[in-house]
């Protein structure tokens, strides 16, 4: 995989963000309609607070058999430590810390401004436009 080849060039760039006020329950309803695993948390002034991801929503299933409780909000359930990535992160570092670690997405920012996603699934993509082009 070239080294120039960056998180940029296959990043999702249609994000769907969630609130940390937001019901749970619709959360659920936005990874499963937009056919996610998980979605950054923003603040009131765009900044990420959390992740929410379908480990975490197995929690809100626990909690309404254990404790016939359905919902609450999704800062209750987000994790609250959330790794990003630089926009110009090499898709071989990327590679390495997918291999690396269990998460299975990263938040791409530019600064201090997320604009992406980059996910296990984007770098397969990434790898079978390499393979296509004969890299």
């Amino acid at each position: 995989m070239p080294e120039k080849t960056q998180a940029r060039q296959y990043m999702s760039k249609s994000l769907v963000t969630l609130r940390p006020d937001m019901d749970v329950i619709q959360a659920v309803h936005l990874l499963v309609e937009h056919k996610i695993s998980g979605a950054p948390v923003l603040d009131d002034h765009g900044n990420i607070v959390g992740m929410l991801t379908e480990r975490d929503c197995m929690e809100v299933v626990l909690k309404a058999s254990y404790h016939g409780e359905l919902g609450g909000q999704v800062e209750q359930y987000m994790s609250r430590v959330v790794r990003t990535v630089d926009v110009d992160s090499s898709l071989l570092d990327l590679a390495q810390m997918f291999v690396n670690s269990p998460y299975r997405r990263y938040p791409v920012m530019d600064g201090n401004r997320l604009v992406g996603i980059i996910s296990r699934r984007d770098m397969l993509r990434a790898v079978q436009d390499l393979a296509h082009k004969g890299i």
